[in-house]
């Protein structure tokens, strides 16, 4: 049953049709960790440990912990009300930028894992982030650093920087694993469109199909080779290991369907067109707009379709946002004068990219009501500095972190 005060955390000055709040804040219920994990619990014997790792990695752990006896647990997140959570210790880590606290984790977790007995059983729990809450790196954290940031500025897929992340790290692509002689089970919620194993927090306990042959033509291709000698690059770790179970417990796909069963009980006609929406977020901003404007010629009732996945962004100035920010502002003067029609963009996790917003709505009068205030869409799409623009039309979606992350989610309505 979702509440008003839920729903209400959606509405912006453009955004409050009820029906709409309500379809929104399903989507991110049905994917709440701790009902994920509960959903999940594996049979166990013997003595058991819990580790979380990732941006949902407390209310992951707290579902645990109160489903089974832990001997021990530690939890590495993002976010978190205080140092000690009351069942288990928090450590935190940067993102999207490793830093000096992610090292200090990665440590942690090495030496907490190595430390449990082959009789043990390790429950991983595994979400978004992970990649830099926690990392031992095999170069200098300044250089990982600096990499870090020009794959994302330069727009690499999330699945590149990941290729790259786990040769140059001693937990991803499976090093975790190589490093207990527990058995493990990982209970895995995915950011990642087609919910790849290794891809998700990097695979802490997943076999890496990718050798450090891959991670250099990736780092060839964006011209990013100076940054690490071949030397620094990890080999790929033998697998399967049968003692590493590793189950999906929530994804995008997951999201989406609960807003469609939501839409459709509101009175929409409703419809999923992908779960792997990718590519350039400012192109795709476009695309979703015309499909907007198309549909709505061909239907006469008002409609939901629903697209999932994770756009990318390459830099080209220095404003704030986020690429689900780009992509709503990419869409203002294709929806513009058209009406009844909105499109919604937002990061499951509450955040998009640096900023404090999940993401933005667009309606058909968003750039009349934009030029009104002096502003030029396609000025501050040329600065990717769609935060002000949408800042301005009080038309940023801020519902602060959610505790999940399973990619993004693009609405787009007709609303009459």
């Amino acid at each position: 049953m979702i509440t008003e005060m839920e729903a209400n955390r959606f509405a912006t000055y453009s955004l409050n049709d009820s029906r709409i709040l309500r379809i929104l804040s399903v989507a991110l219920n049905a994917v709440k960790p701790y009902r994920a994990v509960t959903n999940h619990i594996p049979k166990m014997e013997g003595n058991t440990h819990g580790l979380a790792i990732g941006k949902a990695a407390i209310p992951m752990l707290t579902a645990l912990a109160e489903s089974i006896p832990l001997l021990s647990a530690l939890a590495i997140s993002k976010h978190a009300s205080s140092p000690h959570f009351n069942l288990f210790p928090v450590l935190l880590g940067g993102h999207p930028i490793p830093d000096a606290r992610s090292v200090y984790a990665g440590e942690r977790v090495l030496e907490y894992v190595s430390s449990l007995k082959q009789e043990d059983t390790l429950v991983c729990l595994i979400s978004g982030g992970g990649s830099a809450l926690v990392t031992v790196p095999l170069i200098p954290l300044e250089q990982l650093q600096a990499l870090t940031s020009e794959l994302l500025a330069c727009g690499a897929r999330i699945d590149e920087i990941n290729t790259v992340r786990r040769h140059l790290d001693r937990v991803k692509g499976g090093g975790l694993a190589f490093a207990t002689r527990a058995r493990i089970v990982s209970l895995i919620l995915s950011d990642v469109i087609r919910n790849p194993l290794e891809a998700i927090a990097s695979g802490p306990t997943a076999p890496d199909p990718t050798t450090k042959e891959d991670a250099s033509m990736i780092l060839k291709k964006y011209g990013l080779e100076s940054y690490v000698p071949a030397s620094s690059l990890k080999s790929t770790l033998p697998f399967p290991l049968p003692r590493v179970q590793n189950i999906i417990i929530g994804d995008n796909k997951l999201a989406a369907q609960a807003a469609q069963e939501q839409a459709k009980r509101e009175g929409f006609d409703t419809e999923i067109l992908t779960n792997e929406l990718e590519g350039e977020a400012r192109a795709v901003g476009i695309l979703l707009a015309q499909k907007i404007r198309y549909e709505k010629s061909k239907r006469d009732a008002p409609f939901c379709l629903i697209a999932g996945g994770e756009t990318t962004v390459t830099l080209r100035g220095n404003g704030r946002g986020g690429r689900n920010q780009e992509l709503a502002l990419a869409a203002v003067n294709e929806l513009r004068g058209l009406e009844n029609v909105m499109l919604i963009s937002i990061a499951t996790d509450g955040e998009d990219g640096p900023t404090d917003a999940a993401g933005a709505v667009v309606t058909g009068q968003s750039a009349r009501r934009a030029e009104a205030l002096g502003l030029d869409a396609t000025d501050y799409l040329s600065k990717n500095d769609a935060y002000p623009f949408f800042d301005s039309l009080g038309d940023l979606i801020k519902t602060g972190p959610t505790g999940t992350n399973v990619n993004d989610l693009v609405f787009l309505f007709r609303t009459e």
